[in-house]
C-alpha cells in the first residue's frame, strides 16, 4: 500500500480544501405570489409550480 514520502504542509492542505466552504442556499421568487421559495420546488404558500396549481394549500 502506498505511503506518502513527505508530510503535507498546512498551507498545501488548506489550499486543497479551499473549495469545501459552505454556500448560502439559493432562493427564487414564486411567479404567482412572489414569496421566496427554493428553485425547482412547489411554492409552500400558494401551491403553484411553473404557473400551474399542483398542490392545494389551505389558508
Amino acid at each position: 500500500m502506498p505511503v506518502p514520502k513527505k508530510k503535507r504542509s498546512r498551507s498545501r492542505g488548506g489550499s486543497r480544501q479551499a473549495h469545501k466552504a459552505l454556500k448560502a442556499p439559493s432562493a427564487a421568487n414564486c411567479s404567482h405570489c412572489a414569496q421566496p421559495t427554493k428553485p425547482h420546488a412547489v411554492c409552500s404558500s400558494c401551491g403553484y409550480y411553473r404557473g400551474r396549481m399542483v398542490v392545494y394549500v389551505q389558508k
